[in-house]
């Protein structure tokens, strides 16, 4: 079982602190990388993977950093891990390498990161830093397939296509053509869809919230005042 800091921190990652809905960051990969579901699996992944490394290798070396230049360590720490996985998606994923290109090197710029760095993994231990930087990772990386979902649902028709070619043969289970015979609508697949769609999912996510926040009032109007009672 999680304690609470560990389901605090997941619920603020994924959903009530979500880089993009809750802190409105990574908005330019969030748009450029997003054309398809497959892109978009690509480039959380690759972000999921620097902002963990990255979560725990500044916690670890916490105490050895000095407070004036802070920042500039955590963003050198950063380049060197985002370098790192360039490399290796050079080697091991090229063809999904070509599709993301320089959108992988510009994940060192992703405020969401230095903004982990500098208010959460500076601070905790090593395993909540870690933690944190998972549920981060894995929220953002969950609204990247949502917009690339959507957007190629309604721009083509398909979902994770070329998959298999991008992601290597076991992913090729990911392809379904969702609407067949699909004339497409190509604004879904240029920025302004991409804009359109974040528009719908933030309105979703606020609407959702606001029904939560309800229900909940709702349940806590219906408890018994026990104060009251035992005064009685």
């Amino acid at each position: 079982m999680l304690s609470d800091t560990y389901r605090k921190i997941a619920a603020d990652g994924i959903w009530h602190n979500n880089i993009v809905f809750g802190q409105n960051l990574a908005l330019c990969p969030l748009l450029a990388v997003t054309g398809t579901a497959t892109n978009g699996l690509g480039m959380g992944l690759a972000t999921l993977v620097v902002i963990i490394a990255s979560n725990g290798l500044i916690s670890l070396v916490r105490n050895l950093i000095p407070g004036e230049i802070r920042i500039p360590i955590f963003v050198l720490l950063i380049a060197a891990l985002v370098t790192l996985v360039d490399i290796l998606m050079n080697a091991w994923a090229h063809e999904l390498y070509k599709v993301l290109g320089l959108f992988i090197a510009l994940i060192v710029t992703n405020c969401a990161l230095l903004g982990r760095a500098e208010a959460f993994a500076s601070k905790q231990p090593v395993k909540e830093a870690l933690w944190d930087g998972l549920m981060m990772g894995l929220g953002f990386l969950l609204v990247l397939v949502a917009l690339g979902a959507a957007r190629e649902i309604s721009s083509t028709g398909t979902l994770f296509a070329n998959a298999s070619l991008l992601l290597g043969e076991s992913f090729r289970f990911l392809e379904v053509t969702v609407i067949p015979d699909y004339k497409g609508f190509l604004l879904m697949a240029l920025p302004p869809g991409g804009f359109i769609m974040v528009a719908f999912l933030i309105v979703g996510k606020r609407l959702i919230d606001q029904r939560l926040a309800q229900t909940q009032n709702q349940v806590h109007s219906q408890e018994p005042d026990l104060s009251l009672e035992a005064t009685q």
